[in-house]
């Protein structure tokens, strides 16, 4: 079969929360009384470190999909003063996010042991503050997202083939300034990464056999596996991984925006971003040359995310590695576009209802081991009152 990205149809029930009359979606969904909503309605379990473990109604799967943000929205009321990175939280938020994700990546991997027969992910997501509130494909919350999911082989492999044209596999056509104009001088800079349990991977090599992504995108496989997600030490490598990007960006949009060759304060790498981006006629090039295209196109202007923005992933591929790969997050993209995979989500009650009891009863028993583990408190919500699945509540 030829690598092709796939197009999948994801039922969905119905959205019995109604919009204030002359209130934009976008608007509504950032407020706090849409994350009250989603916290009553749909919550897990919630950490003292603000941590929000809820079922994804608009999902992207049926077989597993749940999420994970940083819910600080009864704190912190300015939806722009909300953190909406990984490098903004905390170091006890940071570390219970860690331990979050192990345990949600080890249920996923326990559950469905066999990669030939499921795709199992989990995505990492900042929504950027700076994003125009009106923007078509506003991400609708505020806050970092970490996404777990799982999708059956056999259900991408008969699936349509999406375009590849398609401007959500496209990044809305920003990846060509990552993964084309400055592909050498991306991977060069993140060559710079002292890693011990990440090895990179050729690009050739790091795609999905189904569908042929990630496309140029630098990728790292955890060597030794699974057991490998409870040694601290990856998770600092996982860091690693964030600073560097979180540098490239910067410094590239830095330039961008004034049109001067300086390292960003603060910079982790700060002799790399010398020597490999700020020495390279390549990358002062190609700012160069989309400083004129903002200063010019009023509409690509508006496109720009000028704060750092990414995507990073851990997933398992075909042959069973965990890999490890970073992207920048553009307009309207969803996670698992990065693999190839489009997600449509259509209204469909008795489709949702006849898949619903089953993964509810997987999102309760993963819940199960981060109260185990003392993570935090389990939520009781309409459809899972005393944390089992009730038909027709909520």
């Amino acid at each position: 079969m030829k690598p092709a990205p796939r197009e999948i149809i994801t039922p969905r029930p119905g959205m019995s929360l109604s919009i204030p009359q002359g209130m934009a979606p976008v608007e509504f969904f950032n407020s706090p009384a849409n994350l009250k909503n989603l916290a009553e309605e749909n919550g897990l379990l919630r950490s003292p470190e603000d941590l929000l473990m809820y079922r994804k109604l608009i999902g992207h799967s049926v077989e597993f999909d749940t999420s994970v943000i940083l819910d600080t929205s009864r704190r912190i009321l300015d939806p722009l003063g909300r953190p909406v990175r990984r490098d903004q939280m905390t170091r006890r938020q940071k570390k219970a996010w860690h331990r979050i994700t192990q345990l949600l990546c080890d249920y996923m991997l326990e559950k469905y042991p066999d990669p030939r027969r499921h795709l199992v992910l989990c995505g990492e997501a900042s929504l950027d503050s700076t994003w125009p509130l009106n923007k078509p494909g506003v991400p609708s919350i505020r806050m970092i997202h970490n996404h777990f999911m799982v999708f059956p082989m056999e259900e991408l492999a008969a699936a349509d083939e999406a375009n590849p044209a398609d401007p959500n596999l496209t990044d809305s056509g920003h990846n060509s300034l990552f993964l084309r104009r400055l592909n050498d001088v991306y991977h060069e800079f993140l060559e710079v990464l002292d890693l011990q349990l990440l090895s990179p991977i050729p690009i050739e090599e790091s795609s999905l056999e189904l569908t042929g992504y990630p496309q140029g995108l630098p990728c790292w496989e955890l060597k030794g596996g699974a057991e490998k997600l409870s040694d601290q030490y990856f998770w600092y490598e996982y860091e690693q991984i964030l600073r560097g990007f979180l540098d490239f960006y910067r410094s590239f949009f830095s330039l961008v925006a004034t049109g001067e060759t300086k390292i960003p304060q603060d910079a982790s790498f700060p002799s790399q971003i010398a020597d490999v981006l700020l020495g390279s006629s390549r990358f002062q090039r190609v700012a160069r040359d989309l400083r004129e295209q903002v200063i010019q196109d009023p509409q690509f202007a508006n496109q720009i995310r000028w704060r750092p923005a990414y995507k990073q992933l851990l997933y398992r591929d075909e042959s069973g590695r965990l890999i490890v790969t970073i992207s920048q997050n553009s307009v309207g993209n969803a996670i698992t576009e990065l693999l190839g995979i489009v997600v449509k989500r259509r209204e469909d009650e008795a489709a949702y209802a006849a898949v619903e009891p089953a993964l509810v009863g997987r999102l309760l028993e993963a819940r199960e081991r981060l109260v185990v583990a003392n993570l935090g408190e389990p939520i009781s919500a309409p459809c899972w009152p005393k944390g089992e699945f009730v038909s027709g509540a909520g």
